[in-house]
């Protein structure tokens, strides 16, 4: 029998399944048994037009087995390098693109299941998702959305009526429905260029461009361009996640989008107390997706991609090869461009003077080992200024190194003309109160599995003012209570 598809009055444009074939292999997810709906993002569902409002229809079209009507699902196939070592062929597992809508700005937005049943690149795994992953992921896309960084958005969590094995648990199944800019990685990129098909490589960076960079395409030398404009968008976007003490912990190639959001958020977490070490994953060992390092795996993944352009960038290679190296090599000057200027207005400076870099790595360094809660800090500073008092002090175990990084700054601010009232306005206004703080992360799944989603839908209210003080919500922006950690995350597969 032929199922009538669900129509969600979403405009259906899928440029990606009609333009990229080879690039993916259509498929449906498995029908769930009985899926229903926990969550929908109500303004992000306004803005792409979704309609329908029957509670059970939109659970069992955003479930996997029953395409939406105009969806035109697929999984998508990608390569990466997972943790340094390249694996010739991933794809999406455990995801399925129903297809790409236009909202009501006519912007192209990827519409994703995660966790929606096996696929042809799922390696032997179940694809599905766990109803913790799939809230952890709403709560923390959210969380970076509200924070003005570039992400992946959660529209919408449906459970499934399954009972899934993880960890020798049997745990609620869920599906997570996300949207993006795209789903394209440098992974896309080195699985086509691993074909060996040049024409494929050029198809597909043609489609980026038009996607995502269509600047650049009447450039002389648009390859190269197309490169920098991602190097740019990543630099930007990593130092981003080092302001707020964000830690990806799986910046895999194929974690890494072309767009320059943030994707994947698997064994990800806030720092509560700042560690430049800081590491949250349980597969990276080795620590190299630390807090510190993440900018240089940002280059390293860019010089990945680069590879894969070399062809499109100069017919003589050796050209080719200098002209990406030069791109790739200033991945360092922009990423450090983008956390200075994050980095003055954290700590209320509005003009630029030579040593400001300096002043912000001192702080830093004054941090570490101190066990000093990295997002409370920076908040206490504005309040600090404006009661003239040192409260800050409070946060350290030893204040010595902080004390005397806080008279540079003091002496730093004096040479700016701004009152101490809009300094601290504009300092609140970068410095968040409310970040999703890992216990409360925890607390909210945890009660999810019991069937009570009032902690989740509490912590993302919160969570979607970060910076304005909420009334009742004094315990979201302190840290976790005695006892809690070391805090360890996972990937949910």
């Amino acid at each position: 029998m032929t199922q009538t598809p669900i129509d969600l009055g979403l405009n259906f444009d899928n440029s990606y399944a009609n333009q990229l074939e080879g690039f993916y292999v259509a498929c449906l997810g498995d029908a769930a048994p009985t899926p229903a709906l926990v969550k929908l993002n109500t303004s992000l569902a306004k803005q792409i037009g979704l309609t329908q409002s029957e509670p059970s229809l939109l659970a069992t079209a955003l479930s996997g087995g029953h395409a939406p009507q105009g969806s035109a699902p697929l999984a998508q196939v990608y390569a990466g390098h997972q943790f340094g070592g390249y694996n010739p062929q991933l794809g999406d597992g455990r995801a399925l693109l129903l297809g790409e809508v236009l909202d009501s700005t006519g912007q192209r937005l990827d519409l994703q299941l995660k966790g929606s049943g096996p696929t042809q690149f799922s390696r032997g795994g179940d694809g599905k998702a766990v109803i913790g992953a799939v809230l952890r992921e709403y709560i923390v896309s959210e969380a970076m959305y509200a924070l003005n960084i570039p992400s992946t958005r959660a529209l919408a969590a449906v459970t499934t009526g399954e009972t899934i094995l993880r960890d020798n648990q049997q745990l609620p199944g869920a599906v997570l429905t996300r949207m993006a800019s795209s789903h394209l990685r440098v992974g896309t990129f080195q699985y086509v260029a691993a074909q060996g098909d040049q024409d494929k490589v050029k198809q597909l960076a043609d489609y980026a461009i038009a996607r995502h960079y269509p600047e650049v395409q009447q450039s002389q030398q648009v390859y190269l361009d197309f490169l920098c404009a991602v190097r740019d968008k990543q630099a930007e976007l990593i130092a981003k996640w080092l302001l707020v003490g964000f830690v990806h912990g799986v910046m895999n190639t194929d974690n890494m989008t072309i767009s320059g959001e943030t994707i994947d958020y698997g064994p990800c977490a806030f720092m509560d107390d700042y560690a430049s070490y800081a590491l949250f994953s349980s597969i990276d060992r080795e620590g190299r997706y630390a807090y510190n390092n993440q900018p240089v795996i940002g280059q390293w993944n860019l010089a990945r991609l680069a590879e894969t352009l070399l062809p499109l960038i100069d017919d003589e290679q050796s050209v080719a090869i200098e002209k990406a190296t030069q791109a790739v090599t200033d991945f360092w000057p922009q990423f450090k461009h983008h956390w200075i200027t994050g980095m003055r207005a954290k700590l209320g400076l509005t003009t630029q003077e030579q040593g400001d870099e300096a002043l912000a790595e001192q702080l830093f360094e004054s941090m570490e080992g101190e066990q000093v809660d990295f997002t409370m800090l920076f908040r206490q500073l504005a309040t600090d200024l404006e009661t003239g008092a040192n409260e800050s002090e409070n946060l350290f175990s030893h204040g010595e190194k902080f004390n005397q990084w806080r008279q540079s700054w003091l002496a730093r601010l004096a040479t700016e003309q701004l009152s101490i009232s809009e300094r601290v306005v504009q300092m609140n206004a970068v410095n968040p109160l409310y970040i999703a703080r890992n216990h409360q992360v925890e607390t909210a799944i945890e009660a999810a599995q019991r069937g009570d989603y009032q902690p989740f839908e509490k912590l993302t209210a919160i969570l979607a003012s970060p910076y304005t003080e909420q009334k009742g919500a004094e315990a979201y922006a302190g840290p976790a209570p005695a006892g809690f950690g070391p805090f360890v995350s996972y990937c949910g597969t």
